[in-house]
């Protein structure tokens, strides 16, 4: 006769749990609340929203208790720690951009707001785990909500951006399951701090088996994170998304798959795979000089935008490339300070859009749509011509100091080559984001009437814009504390 399995529920740790299962619980009741009563305005449901965002937040700062929970499938280490952190504060940014002028109508949805806490959940479980199967769940939950998020946009392109989305997305869950069955048939765990030291004790053998997880786990990050030359997405994506949607993509389900390659790749680049250092290196260049080239030639700023936001991940992978503990904390700084400045220029896109395509049949935002802008509307000109500079990485704006530090700790572990591929990317970078501060403010306008660019705004709106304004502006007061936290969480993980 077996005998019963015995479990303490201090083994289990349910308070690391207690997060997701905030959001959780608060998505359930924003369904079973509309269900019940009718009519609830969308400020309701914002403002549900973001107080269930908060509490999330404290649940994540307050939380000191074991690293591991929940049959040790649960990592709450410093890494998972602020991963969440940037993720809810993000979030919290994010949902308030529904309270635009114009009237949309997923704004209107319960189900809306719903998925969109459920696609936090899966976030969560991705950044607090180093189990395979559960990052998987994380990953496909987060991706579920996310494809209905952007067809909840009901435009046709809309449609087409989540169609493509979730085809790709489904050849990416496909290549992950695959890798990691290989990586449990090699070592019996899909524990990746198991699946490490049974790796180092075989010498890293069969090397095949070995380069195929890992070929197929960069297929799948790779998609997750648009990397060269899993990016073919992420432009079309983008443009079919509402603009506020398209900034969140390009910080947040990002921020998850670096969190996932960091666990995984420096594992293995620093246990001494040559191999895989060169297959990381050549795809953190691509990366950068692909999609900054192709920027150049981008005709709607939405696209622009979306290419940079490949070439800014490439210098991401960058510090994982690195792998040292002042890489990862330049990771985690450099994201902070542009997620502030990126989804701030999302934000005015959102702020000036219109439902109609006036200045072009293709495009929606195309750069004629900006010329001569600061002579209709001076303060909008004027912000997003200091977006434009900080995402080129001048001084003394908020991504200069994210840059300057990670270029730092390429030099510092001897990674001289790659730090000079930064700067030179860099420097390709300035010229599309110039051409549009070119637009704006050496250009003669279309059209004069200061109307039609403000339909869309709205208080929220602006008081986001203002925030983000700030933190772009005045970085400089910020990224020494800012730094020390992110280097407190790093270092107590172990990275």
């Amino acid at each position: 006769m077996l005998e019963p399995i015995s479990i303490s529920m201090a083994s289990l740790n349910f308070p690391a749990l207690l997060p997701m299962a905030i959001l959780a619980v608060g998505a359930l009741g924003i369904i079973c609340i509309d269900l019940m009563v009718k009519g609830l305005t969308k400020s309701f449901y914002t403002m549900v929203t973001v107080l269930l965002i908060i509490l999330d937040f404290g649940a994540v700062v307050g939380y000191n208790g074991s690293i591991r929970g929940f049959f040790d499938v649960m990592l709450v280490d410093g890494i998972a720690q602020i991963a969440q952190i940037i993720i809810l504060v993000a979030s919290a940014f994010f949902v308030p951009l529904s309270l635009g002028q114009r009237q949309f109508k997923e704004y209107e949805m319960a189900e809306y707001y719903a998925l969109f806490l459920f696609m936090i959940v899966g976030f969560q479980f991705m950044v607090a785990s180093d189990n395979l199967i559960l990052i998987f769940l994380g990953l496909e939950t987060s991706s579920l909500a996310l494809y209905t998020l952007i067809a909840l946009h009901n435009r046709n392109k809309a449609f087409e951006a989540a169609i493509k989305y979730f085809t790709m997305g489904a050849l990416a869950a496909g290549f992950y399951a695959l890798s990691a069955l290989i990586f449990y048939a090699l070592t019996g765990s899909v524990e990746i701090h198991q699946i490490e030291e049974v790796l180092i004790q075989r010498d890293f053998e069969p090397l095949l088996g070995i380069l195929a997880g890992t070929v197929f786990m960069l297929g799948a990050i790779g998609f997750k994170i648009s990397l060269v030359p899993f990016h073919t997405w992420t432009p079309d994506v983008y443009e079919g998304s509402s603009s506020p949607l398209a900034g969140y993509m390009s910080i947040v389900p990002k921020i998850a798959g670096f969190v996932v390659a960091m666990r995984l790749f420096e594992m293995l680049v620093l246990s001494g795979v040559v191999w895989l250092e060169y297959i990381l290196y050549g795809i953190v260049v691509l990366t950068m000089t692909v999609s900054n080239l192709t920027a150049l030639v981008q005709e709607d700023v939405k696209r622009m935008l979306a290419f940079s936001s490949i070439a800014h991940a490439g210098s991401m992978m960058a510090a994982i490339l690195i792998g040292t503990t002042q890489a990862n904390t330049a990771l985690f700084l450099y994201w902070t300070l542009f997620m502030f400045t990126n989804l701030g220029a999302f934000t005015l896109l959102w702020a000036v859009r219109h439902e109609k395509n006036l200045w072009d049949e293709r495009y929606q935002h195309p750069f004629s749509k900006f010329s001569g802008m600061v002579k209709i509307m001076p303060t909008t000109a004027t912000i997003m011509g200091v977006f434009m500079f900080a995402l080129a990485g001048m001084p003394p704006f908020s991504v200069f100091w994210g840059k300057l530090y990670l270029i730092s700790a390429a030099v510092n572990s001897q990674f001289i080559g790659l730090a000079i591929i930064i700067v030179v990317n860099s420097a390709i970078a300035v010229y599309y984001y110039m051409k549009l501060v070119i637009y704006m403010f050496l250009k003669e306008p279309v059209n004069n009437d200061a109307s039609i660019f403000a339909t869309n705004t709205s208080t929220p709106l602006k008081v986001i814009v203002g925030f983000a304004t700030m933190m772009t502006l005045f970085a400089i007061v910020f990224v020494e504390p800012l730094l020390n936290m992110i280097t407190k969480y790093v270092v107590a993980s172990g990275f």
